[in-house]
This record gives structure tokens, C-alpha cells and sequence, in this order.
């Protein structure tokens, strides 16, 4: 008997709502500092993940909480590429 495969939930850190991985962005701190949206979901670095959805990422500039999840400021670029992510 085949157990059925472990789906990886994640937590959005504006909505506090649990989610698949494929359903959520991730922003990741690298060890050298540098904030960037992962697009492969594997980048190495402190990571947050947030909902595929603009206004979801609108609020997360808005109330600076990925900078306090990832510890550094976060440069609007990658609310920008985050945006174009989840209009797709």
C-alpha cells in the first residue's frame, strides 16, 4: 500500500492562511543580504511566502512585513516582480 504524498503547506505572512506551496510566492534574504522574489521555491537564504494575490502584496509593502519576516529592507523591485508573478 502506497501512503499518499505529503503536500507542503506554507503559511502567507500577511493573511496568516495556510497554503500549497504552488499557490504562494516566496521571498527569500540570501546569506549575502540580498532580497529577491524565488521563482524556484528552492533558493538558499531565509525565505517568507506570501498569496498569489495583489492586494495580498500590496499590504505587504504597505505594512513593511516582509522586511520585519526576512530581518532587511526590501527594495520595491521585488514587490514589483511579485506583482507581475501573481497577475499571471
Amino acid at each position: 500500500m502506497n501512503k499518499p504524498k505529503k503536500i507542503p503547506l506554507r503559511k502567507c505572512v500577511v493573511t496568516n492562511e495556510r497554503f500549497e506551496k504552488k499557490q504562494l510566492l516566496r521571498v527569500v534574504r540570501s546569506p549575502e543580504g540580498t532580497v529577491f522574489a524565488d521563482a524556484t521555491g528552492k533558493a538558499n537564504g531565509r525565505g517568507a511566502y506570501l498569496k498569489k494575490d495583489p492586494s495580498v502584496i500590496l499590504l505587504a509593502k504597505k505594512t513593511k512585513v516582509l522586511e520585519r519576516h526576512l530581518e532587511a529592507a526590501v527594495p520595491d523591485e521585488v514587490y514589483d516582480d511579485l506583482l507581475k508573478k501573481a497577475a499571471q
